[in-house]
């Protein structure tokens, strides 16, 4: 399983499926990351958090915990 936190600068990824519970999963969902979704990586901080994506047309900073949840391809 990969997840988004794997995901390298530069690569754009599909997301396959959002793990989490409850209002975690739901805040994933309201910021634009659903099932089918591409992701582009545009940048990571020096410790990996957090890690700055591009999501249908605009940017989005997710902690390292929240990338954890999401399984890409």
């Amino acid at each position: 399983m990969n997840t988004l936190r794997q995901a390298k600068i530069g690569q754009t990824v599909r997301v396959v499926k959002l793990h989490g519970e409850g209002a975690v999963k739901r805040r994933i969902m309201d910021m634009g990351i659903t099932k089918g979704v591409e992701v582009y990586v545009r940048k990571v901080a020096p410790l990996g958090d957090p890690v700055e994506v591009t999501v249908r047309g605009y940017e989005l900073s997710l902690r390292k915990a929240d990338a954890e949840m999401i399984e890409v391809e």
